[in-house]
């Protein structure tokens, strides 16, 4: 490795779920001493345009905001690059190309770790931001992976997922929490074995409600802080061996 290891995260979409993922990522990480955790920078910007308005054609491109936080990282020596922020990822192929330190698909890393699971779920349910969903990566990489996947209806994220989010995203964390364990148990009694979180603000606001199908649930943003810490140690056995 050219450059010691260091993470950066490009965060803010929100800044909780920035947080949350720095928790996630200290939780994911063996560590005897402070000196073995994960050394992190987070651009933890919340002034990154609105990614759901974006894509629906009625907001402004984050995509200068975003690679405005990939060259700060870059330039401050960032070894790898991570995105907390599912809907973000409709742009990862741009900022991966601007980026001199590889930029880690959370996606790609939650289709792993879904692949990996014995015995394998034969239908996956899916939530997430309405692009997320529209963009089908989750969909396809389920169905690549012979898992069927199922997604709410588009009432149904205009009734409960939207405001669920923006819910979050506003400090009320419990409304939001519930918008979303309605929508989990919606899709769980159509036949879903396991339910991918497919957006950052998900999580936590299942936490602050206790929602009872937790343990069925695929956090993408614990996929890859698992990544991360994998790498971190591969790196750090060999350069303190």
């Amino acid at each position: 490795m050219s450059r010691p290891f260091l993470l950066g995260v490009l965060g803010g979409m929100g800044p909780l779920a920035t947080v949350d993922f720095m928790a996630t990522l200290l939780a994911a990480t063996p560590a005897d001493s402070d000196q073995q955790q994960i050394p992190v920078l987070a651009w933890n910007v919340p002034q990154i345009p609105d990614r759901q308005k974006a894509l629906a054609g009625c907001g402004p491109d984050p995509l200068p905001q975003l690679l405005r936080g990939i060259e700060i990282l870059n330039q401050a020596g960032a070894s790898h690059i991570v995105i907390p922020c599912n809907t973000a990822h409709h742009w990862h192929d741009q900022l991966s190309a601007a980026s001199r330190a590889p930029v880690l698909h959370m996606v790609q890393e939650t289709l792993d770790d879904i692949a990996s699971l014995y015995p394998r779920p034969a239908r996956v349910g899916v939530i997430g931001t309405p692009g997320t969903l529209r963009a089908g990566w989750y969909q396809n990489g389920l169905e690549q992976r012979a898992m069927t996947p199922l997604t709410p209806t588009a009432r149904e994220l205009e009734q409960a997922f939207v405001p669920g989010c923006y819910a979050v995203k506003r400090g009320d964390i419990e409304t939001g929490g519930a918008a979303f364990a309605r929508l989990g148990q919606t899709l769980l009694e159509r036949g879903a074995q396991r339910l991918i979180l497919a957006c950052s603000e998900i999580p936590l606001a299942l936490r602050a409600v206790q929602a009872p199908f937790l343990a069925l649930t695929i956090d993408p943003a614990q996929a890859l802080a698992r990544r991360c810490s994998a790498i971190w140690q591969q790196y750090r056995h060999t350069q303190y061996a």
